[in-house]
């Protein structure tokens, strides 16, 4: 398995493939909830390619060319937001839960001296475990984004670094 940034070309079929199946796996709500895939495709590809999201980091997990997990990330959209940087999206494959693909993908897109923040669906304590482990904590801000209950996390930055 190998980390890579995400490339325009393959994120119409394989991204938005990850993003549909590995939500249902995960129990985590799908971008656009209730879209279809053709509109995940378009998502994906716009995020990656449009010069409106070049503010973000997006990266894929390639097994044998395949892409299995996707994360994507940026500076934050929460108006109280007092960290540097948001995980959006860290989507795999249920098949590669505990191969380190989850790890490698948060690894890539936020820098792990900078403060940083998520939303995870509430409940959901195999995500909220995961994360844990890299170090957030739930900061007791919940919300329901379509029908879906959410929880904030959020991870502070090394000393002297926000």
């Amino acid at each position: 398995m190998h980390i890579i940034g995400a490339q325009p070309v393959r994120v119409a079929s394989d991204v938005g493939a990850v993003s549909v199946a590995a939500p249902t796996d995960r129990r985590e709500p799908p971008v656009g909830r209730g879209s279809s895939s053709k509109r995940r495709e378009h998502f994906w590809t716009a995020v990656i390619a449009d010069e409106r999201y070049r503010d973000r980091v997006s990266a894929v997990a390639e097994v044998d060319g395949t892409i299995v997990g996707l994360a994507l990330a940026g500076p934050p959209s929460d108006e109280d937001a007092a960290w540097a940087q948001q995980l959006y999206a860290l989507y795999t494959y249920v098949a590669y839960h505990g191969s380190g693909a989850g790890s490698a993908l948060l690894a890539a897109v936020l820098d792990p001296r900078a403060s940083a923040g998520l939303w995870v669906a509430d409940p959901n304590p195999r995500a909220q475990a995961f994360y844990r482990k890299h170090g957030f904590v739930p900061d007791g801000t919940t919300k329901v984004d379509h029908g879906v209950h959410e929880l904030r996390m959020v991870r502070p930055g090394a000393p002297g670094i926000t």
